[in-house]
C-alpha cells in the first residue's frame, strides 16, 4: 500500500505544478491582448474651417519666389484692402500641385487680375518654394508653413499628416471669408470657374 500512496502523491503534486505553470503562461497572453487592444485605439482629427462671412484668421509665413525668399513676410493683416486668394496644396512638384499651380500661372490674369494677392501655401522650405519657383516660373510667391499651423487654423490639415489639404479660400478686402472650396479638385474645369467666379464678385 505505501508504495501506491506515495505514487498517488506524486501525481497529484505533479499536477499541481503542472496548473501553476498554465497559470502563469496565460497571464501574459491575456497582457498582451489587452495592450494591443489599447494601442489600436487611434482617432486623427482636424480643425473646423472658418466659415463663408466669418473674419479669416490672421497669419504670418515666409515666402519665395523665384528670386529667393521675400524680405518681409507675408501677413494677412497686412494685406488689408486687398482681395487674398489662400491657397493650401499637398507637395511642391508632385502631380496634382504642378496641374493646380500650372493652371494659376497660365491664366493668373483671367482667373485673378490685377490687385488680386494670390498665396499658395504648403508644408516645403523656402529651398524648395524658390527651386520651383524658379523651373515653373510662377508670377507669385509661395508661403511656407512646415509647422502645418496656418493649415489647421483654415481646417485644412488632419492630424498626423505631414501635408495640407488642398483647399481654397477668397478672402475679401473686409478680412472676411468670401468663398472656400475644402476639396479643391486640381483637374477640373468647374473648380476654377467657380474659382474666377469667386473672385470677380469681391474685386
Amino acid at each position: 500500500m505505501r508504495p501506491s500512496l506515495s505514487r498517488t502523491l506524486t501525481f497529484a503534486a505533479a499536477a499541481a505544478l503542472s496548473a501553476v505553470a498554465a497559470g502563469a503562461q496565460a497571464t501574459p497572453t491575456t497582457t498582451a491582448t489587452t495592450t494591443t487592444s489599447t494601442t489600436t485605439t487611434t482617432v486623427t482629427t482636424t480643425m473646423t474651417a472658418p466659415a463663408v462671412g466669418s473674419q479669416a484668421p490672421d497669419f504670418s509665413m515666409p515666402w519665395a519666389d523665384a528670386s529667393g525668399a521675400r524680405a518681409t513676410p507675408v501677413s494677412l493683416s497686412d494685406l488689408k484692402g486687398k482681395v487674398v486668394v489662400l491657397a493650401f496644396y499637398p507637395k511642391d512638384r508632385t502631380s496634382g500641385c504642378t496641374a493646380e499651380m500650372t493652371k494659376f500661372r497660365d491664366q493668373y490674369a483671367t482667373l485673378f487680375g490685377d490687385g488680386v494677392v494670390v498665396v499658395p501655401v504648403s508644408a516645403d522650405d523656402l529651398a524648395s518654394h524658390q527651386s520651383w519657383a524658379t523651373d515653373m516660373k510662377f508670377p507669385f510667391a509661395l508661403a511656407a508653413d512646415p509647422q502645418l499651423t496656418v493649415a489647421d487654423k483654415y481646417g485644412s490639415h488632419v492630424a498626423g499628416r505631414p501635408v495640407a489639404n488642398r483647399t481654397v479660400f477668397v478672402i475679401g478686402k473686409d478680412g472676411k471669408v468670401a468663398w472656400s472650396d475644402l476639396k479643391f479638385n486640381a483637374l477640373s474645369e468647374p473648380a476654377y470657374d467657380a474659382l474666377k467666379a469667386a473672385v470677380a464678385a469681391v474685386r
